[in-house]
């Protein structure tokens, strides 16, 4: 009698365990990761080109490109994989014109999307093509300005502006270049550079302004922010010195954002402001950032399993017949204006939304 009360309260975590993890795998008929990720990244494959400055493969098609690559990873869907290597293949070729230059922390992230072939391919053109933008970040270019070379000379990028966007678009491709050489060095430049962030920009709520002279908490701006810090500490070593204080940083914006969950399962575009309207590229980078957190136990599953549950089956419920995300926020500067917030356009079908909730899909399918 006692052993068997014995093995039963031992078996009463590990229930509750599953229970929380059920959660992020169980969900209704058209939410399943499987479902959506399908009609999204199929979606994006006849995608036209989303350009930055009218030129190069834009930031947003970057990122909506590496997700769609990740579901079909996952997934081991040979056809998509296949399909995106050959939506990418003109950019060897006819459309090399369209491949970013490495001057500006907003093209230089286009190296995370050829690592990211090369990682599922292990093509070494691919590798050739990515590497170059991740080095560049860091070398400093004979025509950089006296501030660039100030942020260099104390070992950060010199691309370093202190835009909260920067905290995705410079450690993703650090971060990308260490998964697949393993070289150190790259991880320790993407966790510098994300504590120099965290201390010039957090909030003491754990959230970002937009900008220190802007301050108001945009919610896409606060989502690079959050999904830059979850890609880096999936990878960072456990035993690296930056590594607790990014966790804080983490955990204390994780915290934030599920007092400020909408009852609807989203965030608003401007997230402490209850009459403002449900964004979704927002929303869906705050639920990636969720679901890795309690799949890595960096969160209790207990308290943040339902929080992004919620999130996760909210955001579906945008996804438009078309197979767009609808009520994505457009490309938004600055702008210490908080009317200029409520204002901004919504899109259907925007790269800057399709993105995120294929991260989402990743992060729910990944083991």
């Amino acid at each position: 009698m006692r052993k068997t009360l014995f093995v039963l309260l031992l078996s009463l975590p590990f229930q509750l365990l599953l229970a929380q993890s059920n959660l992020l795998s169980n969900f209704p008929k058209g939410c399943s990761p499987e479902e959506v990720g399908k009609r999204l990244a199929y979606h994006f494959v006849d995608g036209k080109h989303m350009l930055h400055a009218g030129k190069w493969i834009s930031y947003p098609e970057t990122f909506n490109w590496s997700g769609a690559l990740k579901f079909g990873a996952i997934t081991k869907d040979k056809k998509l994989i296949q399909l995106l290597q050959d939506k990418f293949e003109p950019l060897f070729t006819t459309e090399k014109a369209f491949l970013p230059i490495m001057n500006h922390v907003d093209l230089n992230m286009f190296g995370s999307l050829p690592l990211e072939l090369y990682r599922i391919t292990k093509e070494k053109r691919y590798l050739d093509l990515g590497i170059p933008y991740a080095n560049t970040q860091w070398e400093v270019p004979e025509n950089a300005n006296q501030e660039q070379k100030k942020w260099a000379e104390k070992g950060y990028s010199w691309q370093t502006r202190l835009w909260i966007d920067d905290m995705y678009m410079i450690t993703i491709v650090q971060t990308q270049a260490y998964r697949i050489t393993k070289d150190r060095k790259y991880i320790d430049r993407a966790a510098k550079e994300m504590v120099l962030y965290l201390d010039e920009l957090q909030r003491p709520n754990g959230l970002f302004y937009h900008a220190p002279d802007v301050p108001f908490y945009w919610a896409r701006g606060n989502g690079w922010v959050a999904a830059g810090m979850t890609e880096l500490l999936s990878s960072l070593p456990k035993d690296h010195k930056d590594r607790p204080r990014i966790l804080r940083g983490y955990q204390a914006m994780m915290k934030s954002l599920k007092d400020y969950q909408t009852s609807n399962g989203l965030w608003n575009q401007l997230i402490n402001e209850s009459d403002c309207w449900a964004e979704t590229s927002g929303s869906a980078m705050f639920t990636f950032a969720l679901i890795k957190g309690v799949k890595n136990g960096w969160l209790d599953a207990k308290e943040y399993a339902p929080v992004a549950r919620k999130a996760w089956i909210g955001l579906v419920s945008y996804i438009n017949d078309k197979d767009e995300v609808t009520e994505v926020c457009v490309g938004t500067n600055k702008k210490n204006d908080k009317q200029y917030y409520y204002d901004r356009p919504r899109h259907a079908g925007d790269y800057h939304g399709q993105a995120p909730y294929l991260w989402c899909v990743a992060a729910l399918l990944d083991k």
